[in-house]
Parts: C-alpha cells; sequence; structure tokens
C-alpha cells in the first residue's frame, strides 16, 4: 500500500510517500483486543500531526511512523461478533496510520458513517465533533439556551463546535481573524462574530457575554476570555494552537464565580469505550438532525500530506482539512 511516512523531525516536509506493508489486525492493539481494518478514501489532518512532525507532541512514536488519527472508508475486516461487517462504511479514530490505503482502529472508535456524509466529512468527523461534544457537555456543563463563545471558529474544532452547539440549542459566538474566516464561521452556525484583533471581548460583554468559552487557540487571549465569562461561566481549555500556554492568576476566578476547565478528550475516552459510543450516538442525533455536516474546505492528494501539514502550520486552515485517496 502506499502510505506518507514521518522520517525525521524537520516539520510538514519531513513527509516522504512510501511503499509498504498492510497492516494486519492481528499485528495491532486495542485495549479490548478488538480492531477493524479499513480501506481508507479519506484521511482528517489536524494539528496534532504538524507536532508530531517536530517530536513536539506528547504521543511520539519511534521513526519512521505513518501518522494521521482519523479516517474514513470501508470495512476490511472486523471481529466475527461485531456490528460492523465488511462493506460498511464508516468513520474512524485510528491514532496512527490514517495517511495510507489501509488503516486499522479500535472497534470502539469506529462508527457506521451516515449516508447524509461523503467520505471526506466522515474524516472530519470524530477527532472534532467528538471533542466538541466532550468539551461543551461532558466538561463545559452545557444547559440548552446557554451562550458559547468559540476561538478559532473557522478551523476543524471550532467549526464542530459550533454546530454541535447549535443542534443542543445554545446561542453562539464566534472569534475569527478574517472576512473570509468570518464566512465559515457564519456558514457553521455562528450567531455573531467578532475580529481577534479587535475589541472582542468588550463586545462580547456588550452582546450579552458568554456563559462556557472553548477555547483550542490560548495565548493571549486568555485574560480577555475569562473577563467575557457571565456570572459561573466555564471556560474550556481545548488546547493551543496559538503556540504559548497561557497562565491565569486565579483571583480573577473569585471576582465573578468562573471556572478554568480541562478538557483532554483523547486521554480521556480511550480506556472508556462505553463513553465514546454514547458520544458516537449523540452525534448520530445532531447528523440526522442536520446540525453536524463537517466542513471540508481543503481536500489534498495523498501525495500533498505535506502541502496539507504546512497549511495547518500557517493557521491558513478553513474547515476540515482531509486527504483523499
Amino acid at each position: 500500500m502506499r502510505a506518507q511516512q514521518i522520517v525525521s523531525l524537520d516539520g510538514p516536509r519531513s513527509l516522504e510517500l512510501k511503499d509498504l506493508d498492510e497492516p494486519k489486525a492481528e499485528h495491532m492493539l486495542a485495549s479490548d483486543g478488538r480492531v477493524v481494518v479499513i480501506e481508507v478514501e479519506a484521511a482528517g489532518v489536524s494539528f496534532p500531526e504538524v507536532l508530531q512532525s517536530r517530536g513536539e507532541y506528547q504521543f511520539k512514536p519511534p521513526l519512521p511512523f505513518v501518522p494521521g488519527a482519523e479516517v474514513a472508508g470501508t470495512v476490511k475486516q472486523a471481529p466475527d461478533d461485531s456490528d460492523l461487517k465488511p462493506g460498511d462504511r464508516v468513520a474512524a479514530m485510528c491514532m496512527l496510520g490514517g495517511f495510507a490505503e489501509t488503516a486499522v482502529a479500535p472497534e470502539h472508535l469506529t462508527f457506521k458513517l451516515s449516508d447524509e456524509l461523503d467520505a471526506a466529512q466522515g474524516a472530519g468527523l470524530v477527532l472534532n465533533y467528538h471533542t466538541a461534544y466532550f468539551c461543551l457537555v461532558m466538561r463545559g456543563r452545557f444547559q440548552e439556551g446557554e451562550t458559547v463563545l468559540v476561538h478559532g471558529a473557522a478551523g476543524g474544532v471550532g467549526t464542530a463546535t459550533l454546530q454541535v452547539a447549535k443542534g443542543l440549542g445554545a446561542s453562539t459566538f464566534a472569534v475569527v481573524s478574517s472576512d473570509e474566516k468570518e464566512r465559515v464561521a457564519r456558514d457553521a452556525g455562528a450567531d455573531e462574530v467578532f475580529r481577534s484583533d479587535g475589541g472582542w471581548k468588550d463586545e462580547v460583554k456588550e452582546a450579552g457575554g458568554a456563559d462556557i468559552v472553548i477555547d483550542p487557540v490560548g495565548g493571549d487571549r486568555f485574560t480577555d476570555s475569562l473577563r467575557s465569562l457571565n456570572e459561573e461561566g466555564r471556560l474550556v481549555v481545548v488546547g493551543f494552537t496559538g503556540g504559548s500556554i497561557p497562565e491565569v492568576k486565579v483571583n480573577r476566578l473569585l471576582l465573578n464565580n468562573t471556572e478554568v476547565v480541562g478538557a483532554g478528550w483523547g486521554a480521556y475516552v480511550m480506556p472508556k469505550p462505553q463513553v465514546t459510543r454514547k458520544i458516537g450516538a449523540e452525534i448520530d442525533k445532531l447528523i440526522e438532525s442536520g446540525h453536524v455536516r463537517p466542513i471540508v474546505r481543503e481536500r489534498f492528494s495523498l501525495e500533498q500530506a505535506p502541502d496539507a501539514l504546512e497549511l495547518i502550520d500557517g493557521r491558513g486552515a478553513l474547515g476540515k482539512v482531509v486527504l483523499e485517496l
């Protein structure tokens, strides 16, 4: 099979296209020993792959390795007693190995793909939308009618969070950096859009404030996010695509009885198959209601994987970035 391997830790250009043996189910491990072999039609590209190309991600496989955490395609092999059968269309979180023509994923992270979505959308489904639901409901304790503010609102996690929040009954605010990103955020369901280089914090307060802030960006906007919260508001920390990890003076939390909450979806759900299945069922409901439709704006071939990583590295991605095989 063809696959992209990270062969050095020199950034996005360290990927090389190789001919490799196909992975076999019996060679792969899962917490419960149950895995699914998938013929890949599309693979999602995300910020962790950029970090992996430099050895900066917390998970550091030995070189060389095939990156790619999420795929969509067709089942080739599944456990005999599984609900999944050869030929089923699926979306899956494989953790590694997605930038290839064949990938292997744990059964509990493999989900039947609705006919409402194509393979490219399926490749943007698990990581972003499961993260969005986890952040909003399980960590942010979202209640219907609350206002959710989303940073990085034109990216994969941002657009997913806006769609899930709208589907759950939220009012939605988005913070973006350009006209084009504003259009993407509005397409994803943002009711109000604010500019990151302007006085967004004061504008958010004037618009009624936020009950929950979802922040995958970090950096110097963190303190203003706290200031934009309503009483008993929650700031949910998702990641640090802005590059720097902010610090908080905890007296700020006293002033308005606010909270800072960490949301590490992967580490939490990996040993809990029942949680991933529950989130998957909730996302399926939002697909059926028409609220969840992954926005795929950037499509690359497998050969162009380094270009896809460079786009994300340069903060130029709109919606989900996908490799189509």
